[in-house]
């Protein structure tokens, strides 16, 4: 039976991808680096925000560490003003919070910046919320997503991890969890098989159905 559900945060439960490349292309200017496209910016997330500054800054870049560190503070600070919940998830939340069911948050997002959006979108809602701390690997490293079950009291057998990129599909392989991925996100269908997805849910009336179901 599920007990519980991780979600995955940017492309999953929130689109906040014009104000990631909105931060990240202030930053970008601010060492005068060329900026970003909004396709560039689906394809760098995913893999955690340390990633995805190596992957906006030009190769010949040798302050990174400076620079993440610039890029971080800003946007966990930043107003989150052009982010918004994809249709359908509140309604979702809320009645997976009636049936009793343990709600969790495993992301790759840096724990300040996690907490701030989860707290402005969905106040406490959620019984855990686990970002890139630095206590564990980033997503697909499964740890964090085991140590949220272990939180929530409750086996990796007993939930659902649901994500919008690779890394969330492999992570719910190597926990042991059930794997759904969504296709409103920042990953096709077919970079999903690739990574080994097998359950994908175009709606989140079919997310509902997999989690019934499951």
């Amino acid at each position: 039976m599920l007990k519980a559900v991780l979600f995955d945060l940017d492309g999953t439960l929130l689109d906040t991808l014009p104000d990631i490349r909105f931060v990240l292309n202030e930053t970008l200017k601010k060492y005068s680096y060329p900026t970003i496209t909004v396709e560039q910016t689906r394809a760098y997330i995913g893999e955690g925000a340390y990633r995805l500054v190596e992957r906006a800054l030009p190769e010949n870049a040798e302050n990174t560490d400076k620079f993440f560190e610039d890029f971080k503070q800003v946007y966990a600070a930043c107003a989150n003003a052009n982010t918004r919940v994809y249709e359908g998830m509140y309604e979702l939340i809320d009645r997976l919070k009636k049936q009793g069911v343990k709600l969790g948050i495993v992301t790759n997002k840096p724990q300040a910046a996690t907490e701030e959006c989860v707290k402005r979108f969905f106040g406490n809602t959620f019984d855990f919320v686990g970002g890139d701390s630095g206590d564990f690997p980033c997503k697909p490293d499964p740890s964090l997503a085991r140590y949220a079950a272990l939180t929530l009291k409750v086996s990796p057998e007993e939930c659902a991890f649901v994500g919008d990129g690779e890394t969330d599909a492999l992570t719910a392989i190597r926990a042991g969890m059930k794997g759904i991925s969504v296709l409103w996100g920042y990953r096709t269908r077919q970079q999903l098989e690739q990574a080994g997805a097998t359950r994908f849910a175009q709606t989140v009336k079919e997310l509902e159905n997999f989690l019934e179901n499951t």
